[in-house]
């Protein structure tokens, strides 16, 4: 079962800035940024910043000086992690505490690209599916959704890790920090989307899955 609201804000208030020692997110991490054209971006949302790492990489090392970023949390100490890690972006990147639903507060046709990495995977299908129609409802025509999430091993000691994750989810969602492996393919699709790229990478046993796709 996948925590509730409270208790995926609960817990990450406590985790804090411990998520920018999760190892096995740096490849995924890198691949997206070389895949998604961020160099390109006009205007970014992030659904769930975390620390800010991710965003931070971003406006110091690949998009432009004019780029601007908004990201949003269900965590108070990660809005507050994320707002002074980018703070010397001054009005450029903004972020916002999220009240915990997917139902995102922006105008339509905002952004050219949207970015969730490790959230999807906290929550149940009705609301991935609401957090991707809200995801089309903000990007601007071409615009690119840019997602990262665990997902199925594919090797054998993948598979072993996977086996044990996942008994652990089942014990204790919280254990693992809500998490659990999902296939992002199996959310994003036609009529409204077109993958661009879809590529799944172990690190230290545990397989993330990246995902870009166009709006259509």
């Amino acid at each position: 079962m996948t925590l509730t609201h409270n208790q995926a804000r609960d817990f990450y208030d406590r985790f804090g800035k411990r998520q920018d020692y999760q190892f096995y997110a740096a490849v995924p991490s890198s691949k997206l940024m070389a895949r998604a054209n961020f160099e390109e971006a006009e205007s970014i949302f992030e659904f769930g910043c975390g620390t800010g790492r991710f965003a931070a990489e971003l406006l110091a090392d690949v998009t432009s000086d004019r780029t601007t970023y908004t990201g949003t949390d269900i965590s108070g100490t990660m809005v507050a992690l994320t707002q002074q890690r980018l703070k010397q972006y001054g009005a450029r990147a903004q972020v916002n505490i999220s009240d915990g639903k997917p139902l995102i507060r922006e105008e339509n046709e905002a952004f050219d690209r949207f970015v969730c990495n490790y959230v999807l995977d906290l929550l149940d299908t009705d609301a991935i599916g609401t957090v991707l129609n809200e995801a089309y409802r903000i990007l601007k025509p071409n615009g690119l959704i840019c997602l990262i999430s665990l997902t199925h091993g594919n090797s054998v000691p993948a598979r072993l890790v996977e086996t044990i994750w996942t008994w652990l989810y089942r014990i204790k969602a919280s254990l693992v920090g809500g998490c659990r492996p999902i296939r992002l393919g199996e959310f994003v699709g036609s009529p409204n989307w077109r993958v661009e790229y879809l590529h799944s990478v172990s690190s230290f046993g545990i397989t993330s899955e990246v995902l870009v796709a166009k709006r259509l």
